[in-house]
């Protein structure tokens, strides 16, 4: 499966943007999807999950009620809604494709393929 992210953009704190990751080729919803991001100097960590069939989801501590993921199978589309934004929200985000029900939180495991990230930067 190949991925396209987009929806990055410049925020103030505070502010919210959406993230939308279009999938192509192979069966969507045989992949649990996430997202994760990379800050400048620092490693890719996981913000997001949700489960093939957006069931389930689970978030990083950091993100844990002001991300919402969600996905339409129908469209191959998966979503990562941003509210509440802060600086330290910075880096660029990537989504990416497990063909596991459930994607792992270590970005070294499991995924498939990965979009090509998008930038999201928060001001103070």
């Amino acid at each position: 499966v190949q991925l396209q992210a987009s929806g990055g953009g410049l925020v103030q704190a505070g502010g919210s943007l959406r993230l939308s990751c279009a999938a192509s080729g192979g069966t969507f919803s045989d992949y649990g999807m996430s997202w994760f991001r990379q800050a400048p100097g620092k490693e890719r960590e996981f913000v997001a999950a949700i489960s093939w069939g957006g069931g389930n989801t689970r978030y990083a501590d950091s993100v844990k009620g002001r991300f919402i993921i969600s996905r339409d199978n129908a469209k191959k589309m998966v979503h990562l809604q941003m509210n509440s934004l802060k600086p330290e929200d910075t880096a660029v985000y990537y989504c990416a494709a497990a063909r596991a029900s459930y994607g792992s939180t270590d970005a070294q495991r499991g995924y498939e393929s990965w979009g090509q990230g998008t930038q999201v930067t928060v001001s103070s």
